[in-house]
């Protein structure tokens, strides 16, 4: 069977081969006629578990649709030799031509298309290379961003900010969570903008960036719906407990109903196990209190990667609560006046 598949491979190679060829009375190649010869060639190969030569046939039958002018055509074939590369498990190389298509796709005037392939290529070479991953994903969301489909574009940063965040490369990922977060205003998707209001919050609290924290909260009061919601009092009270380095808040924080009871998103049936309690080092730098672990459905709960930095957070100071006024100095002070008063308790005389 295997033998045919080739045989019959190479008969189609053939035929491709005469359909370029020109003469007396033909002038010009058959550029359509031999690039659909090469894609069943490369159809043959592949049946035939020839993955290399399927390669090979897909390359040729792009470079022939590249010089019939049919760039849609040309950048399919190029992703089809990407897709065998993956079977070979040689990805590096097959990402590079399902890029070499998405820019063909944006010269055919398909931008919707290109940003796709950038997507797919994302996926296949974020087990590889993050670095990699965040780039593509930030690139299909910039074409996606041009053709004003701010939903698709914001999903791709999204994708891309967890990244940053895996890579604790937190600079670059409060950026990214800003531009995700008003793209989501745009469209008005505002209780998605109140989950990314939390994700940043714990990204420049990370960065050891308090004052930024505090600035992704006041902005979001302008957003419709935060400035009463629970999200809007949980992310206050954790910077108030993260400011006074007070664990105790910090824990109600982490065990009120927000955290343990997300809203389900009625459009996903998916549900994960995240953990959303900070973990806090007291005196002895030991937890101070357990792991919780909240069951909750997908898409506008906290991501796990968002969930994870919360795990990691940790109350300056060594989570030892700053004095207040009215603390022992406070009483300090009124037990001497108390004192003074006594010195007149029983008069003048």
């Amino acid at each position: 069977m295997a033998a045919e598949k080739i045989n019959e491979a190479h008969d189609h190679l053939s035929q491709a081969e005469k359909h370029l060829k020109t003469s007396f009375m033909k002038w010009k190649p058959d550029y359509d006629s031999a690039a659909s010869e090469y894609a069943k060639a490369a159809v043959a190969f592949k049946n035939a578990k020839q993955l290399e030569q399927a390669k090979d046939a897909y390359l040729k039958e792009a470079e022939a649709h590249s010089n019939n002018k049919a760039l849609f055509h040309a950048a399919k074939a190029l992703e089809q030799a990407g897709m065998i590369l993956k079977d070979m498990q040689r990805i590096p190389e097959a990402v590079e031509y399902i890029e070499k298509a998405s820019m063909m796709y944006v010269e055919n005037g398909t931008p919707d298309t290109a940003a796709m392939a950038l997507d797919r290529a994302g996926k296949l070479i974020e087990p590889v290379d993050l670095d990699k991953a965040v780039h593509l994903y930030q690139h299909a969301a910039s074409v996606f961003e041009n053709e004003d489909r701010l939903r698709q574009a914001s999903e791709l940063l999204g994708k891309a900010s967890r990244l940053l965040v895996r890579q604790r490369r937190f600079d670059e990922a409060a950026v990214s969570l800003q531009k995700e977060k008003n793209m989501y205003k745009e469209i008005e998707n505002y209780p998605t903008c109140f989950k990314k209001t939390i994700a940043q919050v714990l990204v420049q609290l990370h960065r050891n960036d308090f004052v930024a924290a505090d600035k992704c909260v006041r902005e979001s009061y302008s957003i419709p719906g935060f400035s009463g919601s629970e999200d809007c009092a949980a992310v206050e009270q954790l910077l108030q407990g993260y400011d006074e380095q007070d664990e105790e808040q910090v824990s109600r924080v982490c065990h009120s109903p927000l955290l343990k009871y997300m809203d389900n998103d009625v459009s996903f049936n998916t549900s994960c196990k995240l953990l959303l309690n900070p973990y806090i080092p007291c005196q002895y730098s030991r937890p101070c209190f357990d792991v919780c672990v909240v069951s909750l459905r997908l898409s506008v709960s906290l991501p796990l990667q968002y969930a994870k930095l919360a795990i990691s957070l940790k109350v300056p100071g060594g989570g030892k609560k700053k004095k207040s006024p009215s603390g022992p100095e406070g009483q300090a002070g009124g037990a001497q006046a108390a004192e003074e008063d006594d010195e007149y308790a029983g008069g003048l005389c």
